[in-house]
Order: structure tokens, then sequence, then C-alpha cells
């Protein structure tokens, strides 16, 4: 699973940061609406978790717009604006859950993974779960070194064809009937095969 993180307190994002990776969890953490922006339109998340007061955009502001553009990605808001009135508010912007400052990290990491069993998207394990929500389809080599990488993280070329060949090895070891085709050494498509 990959995770946004928008969150304008360096102390808090490195803590949360450390929370979700002992989940077992990739991250990307920024502190601007605007950095966050740009990490949603060139990267696919699972789950955004967005701080409500950013240090550029009111955090309401950015849920409605990402809403407004029909993002669909989960939200679970945090803030420190604990009123009634106002967990509303991000409610109503298009949150999906809240969570009021401060706040246990065994509570964060249990509202993500219900967050995540209420998302339409399946999660099943990384490489197949990418490959099967595109089957038939092509996806890029460098598609599947982004999801799996944390932003700003360098991946050798030959982990991503590593990963492809273990995971073609159990696809046959359990007669799942399904193909991992490399489409000219930079994509892969994934297919049923027919007997």
């Amino acid at each position: 699973m990959r995770i946004l993180l928008i969150e304008d307190s360096a102390r808090l994002r490195g803590l949360l940061c450390e929370a979700i990776r002992d989940e077992g969890w990739k991250i990307d953490a920024f502190e601007t609406a605007q950095e966050g922006r740009v990490a949603l339109r060139e990267g696919e998340y699972d789950l955004l978790l967005l701080d409500l007061g950013l240090p550029d955009e009111d955090g309401i502001d950015v849920l409605k717009s990402l809403r407004d553009a029909g993002t669909q990605t989960p939200v679970l808001a945090l803030t420190a604006r604990g009123a009634i009135d106002e967990r509303i508010a991000g409610l109503d912007a298009g949150a999906d859950d809240y969570l009021a400052k401060p706040f246990h990290n065994g509570e964060l990491t249990a509202r993500i993974r219900a967050l995540i069993r209420r998302s339409p998207v399946t999660s099943m394990p990384g490489l197949l779960e990418l490959l099967m929500r595109n089957g038939g389809k092509v996806v890029a080599k460098a598609r599947i070194e982004h999801t799996f990488s944390e932003f700003g993280d360098e991946r050798s070329s030959n982990a991503v064809e590593l990963a492809v060949s273990r995971l073609r090895k159990r696809l046959e070891r359990h007669n799942t009937h399904l193909s991992i085709e490399t489409i000219r050494g930079v994509s892969y498509l994934m297919r049923e095969v027919r007997d």
C-alpha cells in the first residue's frame, strides 16, 4: 500500500512516516498543499493523509478541489480543529474519515486499515495487485518502479525485473492460468492463458 501524507509539522511528519513504515506501507510525505497536489498528479496512492491546517492553503479547500476534480482516493483528515462543526465541514468537503490531534498511532493505523477495507480497490499484495488492476493492459516498467519506491528513492532497473521473475514463478507454481509478458523490455502485460 502507498500513502501520501501532507502535513506541515516536520516533527509530526517524521513520527507518522515512522509509524506507517512500521506497518510495512510506503509513504511519500510533503509539507505543503502545492507539493501534495504535484505528487497526486504524478503518482497513484491508496490513501491520502491530509492536515487541514497547511501553511499555503486551507485543507478544506484542498479537499473540495480534489473531489471536484473527480479524485476518488480515500482521505483521512488530520487536524487540531476538534470542534464538531469543523469536523462536519471536513467530512462534507470530501474527507472519508477525520482524526483530531493529538491521536495515538494505533488509532491512526486502525483507521487507515478501515478506510482501505472500504475502498473499492482490492488490496492484494504489491506487484500482483498492480498488474491485475490493469489486466490486459500494458503497464510501464517506470510505473511499477514508481509504485514500489518512495518519492526520491533510487531503484535499480533490475529490481522490477527480479520481482516480475519471482511473480511469474509463483503464478506457474500455483497453476493460476495467468501469464506476465514482457513488452519490448520496458513494459509488462498480464493476461489469462487459455488451455
